[in-house]
């Protein structure tokens, strides 16, 4: 199936160099034969580019579909790296067979986020804070070097008192110099866009994950799920350490696969964001994302905006003592039309202590709440969309994280990541569409 796949590419018209050999010289190695390779390699989670240079020698399925041919590692390595937008367009071109032979209706789009971890060790990834804390470390370091060093001073053994005030010289010296390298360090954050400098991997950046103490230089991986069929339809590498910008251009381009007037989101509560939530309803994509507690006062015992039920004929709020809340002014927050609504009889109110601390409560309405409102409704539907959303995005990361193992990415820097996650999401959609038609349907399909 990978060898029809691959024949049956137009390969120049994607974008592969060494397409054609050059009049002059010996031929190279011709992308069709690597990118075999490693399409094979990413379905039998063998990415290296030396196991695939061992494997081209010694393992039958391979000697078939290489022609007998044992590329060099660094060969092999190159073409992943050279030919990365090309790699990524096949991957894509996958996508588009299953959509054109119906098996991708993508009637409900599930959209996640996972964070994967760079080769970058957590060691050398700085920030202004980290920074500051490993010089305050250091700085107490020489200070109790320099006590200890006031302390064998005074010791009556002369030989021995030599001998430790010689080590804690050497060690007021290594921390003197890592102090002043930190140093220097701060100095170039200034310069940092973001505040952060990976050494390693620069494109790295430090991720937040949902487990304590847990955090990890890597990158976010988006994915957009068919939430029927668990294909991956469209994916994008960020180093975004959060999701909260990224809802509506993965949206937009899982509609642009589907190529569909309309669509059906689902994310989690990390992508919440009123403006992206509009961008997406301008699209025509209809969006289902939780809407986070943001407010502590649930966990008082208070009311908080939830509980202040909205009237659109008479444009109040009615509050829980049966209050109406009315329409004040208009105010402009980071581009966002905010609507002010309040009473003024909150003074007198026996609940006034389980509402607000302050003089009256005010609450906030975003001109196309409405949008807001109807998803709600949807999460408290029949159909359990957040349930079917765990049941569908998650089973993809699932299994391409069991292949990867526990290591980390093998490349390095944004576009490298981007074209070693293409690889991982095309032999995923290649496997899923094996168990969902059959090897022989499949081949069938790619032959027309």
């Amino acid at each position: 199936m990978v060898d029809l796949f691959i024949d049956e590419l137009d390969l120049p018209a994607v974008g592969f160099v060494r397409s054609a050999p050059a009049r002059t010289g010996r031929p190279g190695y011709h992308p069709a034969v690597l990118l075999k390779l490693f399409i094979y390699g990413y379905l039998n989670r063998i990415p290296s580019s030396r196991r695939l240079e061992r494997e081209a020698g010694r393992n039958v399925e391979l000697m078939w579909l290489t022609r007998r041919l044992v590329p060099d590692h660094k060969t092999i390595a190159d073409f992943r790296r050279d030919n990365g937008s090309a790699i990524r367009r096949v991957c894509a071109q996958f996508v588009d067979h299953c959509r054109r032979i119906g098996t991708l209706k993508g009637d409900c789009v599930a959209i996640k986020g996972s964070k994967s971890r760079a080769a970058n060790n957590r060691n050398r990834d700085f920030n202004k804070g980290k920074v500051a804390s490993r010089i305050a470390h250091l700085e107490a370091g020489i200070e109790r070097s320099i006590q200890e060093m006031v302390g064998t001073d005074r010791q009556e053994e002369v030989e021995a008192r030599a001998d430790k005030v010689a080590h804690l010289g050497r060690r007021y010296g290594r921390i003197k110099q890592e102090t002043l390298r930190l140093k220097a360090m701060d100095k170039a954050l200034a310069d940092a866009p973001d505040g952060q400098i990976s050494l390693t991997d620069p494109d790295a950046r430090a991720m937040a994950t949902s487990a304590r103490n847990s955090g990890m230089v890597g990158y976010n991986v988006q994915t957009a799920v068919d939430a029927e069929t668990h294909l991956i339809m469209a994916h994008e590498v960020t180093n975004h350490v959060h999701d909260r910008d990224l809802l509506s251009p993965l949206a937009t381009a899982a509609k642009e696969v589907l190529v569909r007037d309309d669509l059906h989101v689902l994310a989690d509560k990390s992508y919440f964001s009123s403006r992206e939530i509009l961008t997406c309803f301008d699209a025509g994509i209809t969006t289902t994302v939780p809407r986070p507690a943001t407010s502590g006062n649930r966990g008082k015992e208070m009311y908080v905006k939830a509980d202040f039920a909205y009237e659109p004929d008479a444009d109040v709020y009615r509050c829980p003592a049966g209050k109406a809340l009315s329409y004040r002014y208009t105010a402009k927050e980071d581009g966002l039309q905010l609507r002010r609504y309040w009473t003024s009889e909150c003074g007198n109110c026996p609940i006034k202590s389980r509402c607000t601390t302050g003089k009256e409560q005010r609450i906030t309405r975003w001109e196309h709440e409405h949008l807001i409102e109807e998803a709600q409704i949807r999460l408290r539907g029949p159909s359990e969309p957040m349930t079917a959303r765990r049941s569908t995005v998650e089973h993809p990361f699932g299994t391409i994280k069991v292949w990867m193992g526990t290591t980390h990415l093998l490349t390095r820097r944004l576009p490298d990541v981007k074209t070693e996650t293409a690889l991982n999401v095309l032999a995923y959609n290649i496997k899923r569409m094996a168990t969902l038609i059959g090897i022989r349907n499949l081949m069938a399909a790619i032959r027309t």
